[in-house]
């Protein structure tokens, strides 16, 4: 985890995968899952399906939607090359962003009275943020690996263990982020790990 210029990157070499590596890394955008996950949370922690999901649009607008809103207008001004901010050097500003937004929606949504599992998420996200900063001064930890980790054990700990058969498929997220270029196994290796410490951890003690 040394420090140092970021690497130049390499041209991906078309082949075998690359369009499957490219449609896994949209399908498992941090958004997707994270906006996916707040949803599900929420409307089974709530006893009414409609106002489950009024939660869960409430928490995703903090959570991901602005925060993705910001990445979107910095790729249209020319600030990041790209949504998935795919240099080192690029990702703190977003990722400050991101702390900011999650922190706000944590407060509002515990003065309105959200479910404890839906706060509880909104904390694991937050630390994850927290890590995720700390980190990227000097490391390029995948974030990818990281919330599709988080997501799966939350699943299970929310729906139950029968959602850990989808283990394989964390696997499949790596391969696509190695495949790209766009991180190194080592990278998408450590990101797994804490992604899903903090999710066992943060989301297990609260929920």
């Amino acid at each position: 985890m040394g420090g140092g210029a970021e690497p130049r990157p390499v041209a991906v070499r078309p082949g075998p995968g690359l369009r499957i590596a490219r449609l896994v890394t949209e399908l498992t955008a941090p958004a997707v899952l994270v906006s996916l996950l707040m949803i599900a949370v929420s409307w089974h922690s709530s006893p009414g399906g409609g106002r489950g999901l009024a939660w869960g649009l409430l928490a995703t607008l903090f959570v991901t939607g602005i925060p993705f809103a910001y990445i979107l207008g910095g790729v249209r001004r020319g600030r990041f090359t790209d949504h998935h901010i795919g240099r080192r050097e690029q990702r703190r500003v977003p990722l400050l962003v991101g702390l900011g937004s999650v922190t706000a929606g944590l407060v509002l949504l515990t003065v309105l009275g959200a479910p404890r599992p839906l706060l509880a998420l909104a904390v694991a996200g937050l630390v994850g943020l927290v890590v995720a900063v700390s980190v990227s001064h000097w490391w390029k930890m995948s974030i990818h690996s990281a919330v599709a980790a988080g997501t799966l054990v939350i699943l299970a700990m929310t729906f139950g263990r029968g959602f850990l058969v989808a283990a394989p498929l964390l696997a499949v997220v790596g391969w696509s982020r190695v495949r790209l270029r766009d991180h190194t196994v080592p990278q998408v290796l450590a990101g797994g790990v804490v992604g899903a410490l903090i999710a066992a951890l943060a989301f297990g003690l609260l929920r």
